[in-house]
């Protein structure tokens, strides 16, 4: 398994543990890395980003996974493809991550570790996020007021002529 799959492999089964076991140890967690990844700092420092980047913003990943869901709220998902679905938004949203790797890696933790038809159900979801996401965007940009040239101060030399 290449290094940052293996990465967000461990970030998933902790994601996943905490679905369970809501008193994890910082400690812990931070051992559970290390050992899996034996030491490779990179590697290390990117699960540990994606592991904090995650559990910082999860109420606001929660809220764009609700939306783009449709008929599915987080509470019925399988722990498995919610688990797959935080870390996957998380990379499209936060990280620099490009969507379709992020994609990528996220359905092949949920074909993994969920069932038969997890891989096209987190596909689906994150696939609609990136839509919301980029429509959010477009109108984003056409409500911004386009600046009128009459409004700009007048240059320096400008004022004394």
């Amino acid at each position: 398994m290449v290094g940052r799959s293996r990465a967000r492999e461990i970030v998933f089964q902790i994601l996943f543990q905490g679905e369970f076991q809501t008193a994890q140890s910082r400690t812990d967690e931070l051992e559970f890395i290390a050992n899996r990844l034996h030491g490779n700092d990179k590697l290390i420092a990117f699960a540990q980003s994606l592991l904090a980047g995650v559990r910082s913003h999860q109420q606001q990943i929660d809220g764009k996974l609700k939306n783009s869901a449709k008929n599915w709220s987080l509470h019925r998902m399988a722990p498995t493809d919610r688990s797959a679905l935080r870390l996957g938004a998380y990379e499209i949203i936060y990280a620099d991550t490009p969507a379709q790797v992020a994609i990528n890696e996220a359905i092949e933790l949920a074909k993994r570790f969920g069932t038969e038809a997890s891989g096209s159900f987190v596909n689906g979801i994150l696939d609609r996020l990136i839509k919301d996401q980029k429509l959010a965007a477009s109108q984003e940009a056409a409500a911004e007021p386009n600046p009128d040239p009459a409004d700009e101060p007048l240059a320096k030399n400008e004022l004394t002529h």
